[in-house]
C-alpha cells in the first residue's frame, strides 16, 4: 500500500499530477487545495497518498497534509461517498472550512457542494461531527500557482469543474463572465468560477 510519494513534478493539472519517483511516473489525483500548493513543473513534491484498489484499477489520491488525507478518509467512510466524490468535496471546500461546517451543522454550505444533496449533508453531519472534533483544527497555508493565460487555462478549468459535477454549459457561461488575462492564474480563475457557481 502506497502511503507517501516524494519525487519530481512531471506534469500538473487541476485534477491530477504525474509524479516522477526515480524514473517511475505515478498518476495521482488531487483536490484543488493541493494543486494550489504545487511548485512549477520539475519541482520537488511530497504527497500523502491514499491508495484505492479496485478490480480493474489502482487509483492514487494525493494530499499536501496528513490532515487533508484524514478528512478524505473520513468522507469516504460514509456510505455512498467514494474516493472520486470525496476528492470533489475537498476541491469545493477546504479541509478547515469543511471541519467547521460539520461541527456547526451548516447543512446549507454542505448541500451547496456538487454531488451532495440535503440528505447526504445531514448524514455527513450526523456521522462525522464527533469524529472531526477529535481531529482538531486544520492549518491553512497560502499557496500560489502560475499558469499561462488563454485557451489552455480555460480548458483546464472547464475540465476540472466538469469533473467535479458541474454541467459544462453552466461552466462555459460562468467562464465567459470572467476576464482571463495574461496575468491570471489557474488558481484565481478556479476560485472566481467556484464562487459564482456556489451562489
Amino acid at each position: 500500500m502506497i502511503a507517501l510519494l516524494t519525487g519530481k513534478l512531471a506534469h500538473k493539472s487541476p485534477d491530477f499530477i504525474i509524479l516522477d519517483v526515480n524514473g517511475v511516473g505515478y498518476r495521482v489525483q488531487i483536490p484543488f487545495s493541493t494543486y494550489y500548493a504545487l511548485p512549477e513543473t520539475g519541482g520537488a513534491v511530497a504527497l500523502h497518498i491514499y491508495t484505492n484498489v479496485k478490480e480493474d484499477a489502482i487509483n492514487l489520491y494525493g494530499f499536501r497534509t496528513m490532515e487533508e488525507k484524514e478528512m478524505f478518509q473520513l468522507l469516504i467512510s460514509i456510505s455512498g461517498i467514494g474516493p472520486k466524490l470525496g476528492n470533489g468535496i475537498l476541491s469545493n471546500i477546504g479541509a478547515e472550512e469543511l471541519c467547521q461546517a460539520l461541527v456547526q451543522g451548516d447543512l446549507a454550505r454542505l448541500a451547496s457542494i456538487p454531488g451532495i444533496g440535503k440528505k447526504t449533508a445531514e448524514r455527513l453531519v450526523l456521522e462525522l461531527r464527533e469524529k472531526v472534533k477529535k481531529l482538531g483544527t486544520f492549518p491553512t497555508a497560502p499557496a500560489t500557482a502560475k499558469a499561462g493565460a488563454g485557451r489552455d487555462m480555460h480548458d483546464d478549468v472547464l475540465s476540472a469543474l466538469v469533473n467535479l459535477g458541474y454541467k459544462e454549459s453552466l461552466v462555459q457561461k460562468v467562464l465567459g463572465e470572467i476576464d482571463i488575462t495574461a496575468d491570471s492564474s489557474v488558481e484565481t480563475i478556479l476560485k472566481l468560477a467556484l464562487k459564482k457557481l456556489m451562489r
